[in-house]
């Protein structure tokens, strides 16, 4: 089998986008799946986060729809927002070179009559969450009459969420004959069963989802409870990553740590799933662009989120399900880069820790005790985050951003970082020593003849 995009009968444009973005070779989860899935066949799908399944339903999802119907024709069933907004996002990017072709987002956190106004234009795929896509259609405001192909992703944390009666519900509003698609990390006895009450005669693909040794390198601190809390200061302190995912079980935990960290010097922030979505979302833009440089995040953040080149996770406690520990310890030596994965274990949770060495087939390296910490200053981010309040909808492009930044702002180039464009907002990385500079610029001046509110996130 040919490992070429350019082997299978994709659409032109979708071909285009692919090169565009830098697509050259597909992933294994996208060389076994996409020749089914182009065939119309029912997949199941097991891979790991990362391993590419999204940019492989995508293809297929968008080489199927009619742009000349401006009704749903693909769905795709998401446990969060957060991963909706992803999934939705990777989506766009495929059919950036497919005139007419509306991806729609439906989920909390997001105006109803807004969702309800597009859909009522037209969108050919819907991305949703199974609790906002329920309401549409009990409000009248959904039709799934012409779906053709529906995903469920990460079937089995919609298991884990209670969302499984939910997805059941909408898939029955679905035509019979359509193409039906599941990817799951784990396939539980209930996954299977729903496999088989919503899936006909599926192929299942996977992929290994075992850690690379050579790539990621994972180390056990044994503690006393009460010394957990500053042993992740001391490890902060000793291997010095630009950036870090902390992995704690509850709120108050998450809560805990930041504060901590902060008061030692680092830049942390919190990440839960009781928090606002505008709050989550803010959280999530500052992480990205180099403006945090701790997120403590609760398990809400182990699958589904968009956290590139991550150098290092730290698992401030053990969950009892080692395939947590599996998903958690994904977040880092992706893409082929080198990461790193700490835990803490508390004599207490040894159980845990020899269940997870079980389930992973060898024991887990024993690391070192680290000294004493004198403080994090050096994990002050280089960046600030400016957000704008305004964003494609309002006709606001990168480039005007930009220009006015540089050209008009006197800023040098250099100091602008990433860009993120959203629907009525923008989120800019900013050198740290410019941040005033640019914040004073577009309060003082202008974008596009445009005075535009904005303001620095902390």
């Amino acid at each position: 089998m040919s490992s070429a995009f350019r082997g299978l009968p994709l659409r032109p444009p979708l071909l285009e986008a692919l090169e565009h973005v830098g697509y050259g070779e597909m992933t294994p989860i996208q060389a076994q799946a996409l020749p089914l899935l182009l065939a119309g066949k029912d997949v199941t799908g097991q891979a790991k986060t990362g391993s590419g399944k999204t940019a492989a339903f995508g293809l297929a999802l968008l080489n199927a729809v009619d742009l000349a119907v401006p009704t749903p024709q693909a769905l795709v069933l998401c446990p969060t927002r957060e991963l909706a907004e992803q999934v939705a996002g990777e989506v766009r990017r495929l059919a950036a070179r497919m005139p007419n072709a509306c991806v729609l987002t439906v989920c909390g956190g997001h105006s109803l009559r807004d969702q309800t106004r597009t859909l009522a234009h037209g969108a050919q795929v819907v991305v949703g969450t199974p609790g906002r896509l329920g309401q549409h259609l009990r409000e009248g405001t959904l039709d799934l009459s012409g779906v053709g192909v529906l995903v469920l992703d990460e079937a089995d944390r919609m298991l884990d969420m209670g969302f499984i009666e939910e997805v059941a519900a909408i898939v029955d509003r679905c035509p019979g004959d359509r193409q039906t698609l599941l990817f799951s990390a784990t396939f539980p006895d209930p996954i299977l069963a729903l496999s088989r009450r919503v899936q006909r005669e599926p192929q299942h693909v996977a992929v290994e989802s075992r850690v690379e040794p050579e790539k990621l390198r994972q180390l056990v601190f044994e503690c006393a409870p009460q010394e957990r809390p500053w042993l992740v200061a001391d490890l902060l302190a000793e291997y010095r990553p630009e950036t870090s995912l902390l992995f704690c079980e509850t709120r108050n935990d998450c809560e805990a740590f930041a504060d901590l960290l902060t008061g030692e010097g680092a830049r942390a922030l919190v990440l839960h799933g009781q928090m606002d979505q505008r709050d989550r979302d803010d959280v999530l833009i500052q992480f990205a662009n180099g403006s945090v440089s701790v997120l403590v995040a609760t398990n809400l953040a182990a699958r589904g989120l968009d956290i590139p080149s991550l150098p290092m996770v730290i698992i401030t406690e053990l969950s009892p399900d080692p395939e947590t520990y599996l998903h958690r310890i994904g977040r880092t030596g992706r893409a082929g880069e080198v990461g790193l994965a700490l835990t803490l274990v508390v004599p207490g949770e040894r159980w845990r820790l020899e269940r997870t060495e079980r389930f992973m087939g060898a024991p887990l390296e024993r690391g070192a005790m680290p000294p004493r910490s004198d403080g994090l200053a050096f994990l002050t981010p280089p960046n600030r985050t400016l957000l704008i309040h305004a964003g494609r909808k309002d006709k606001l492009r990168k480039g005007d951003v930009l220009g006015a930044l540089v050209k008009e702002g006197g800023l040098p180039p250099e100091a602008v970082g990433r860009i993120d464009l959203m629907p009525r907002a923008c989120a800019v990385a900013v050198d740290r020593k410019y941040a005033g500079q640019a914040l004073h610029h577009l309060r003082s001046g202008s974008v596009k003849k445009k005075h535009l509110r904005a303001r620095l996130l902390d």
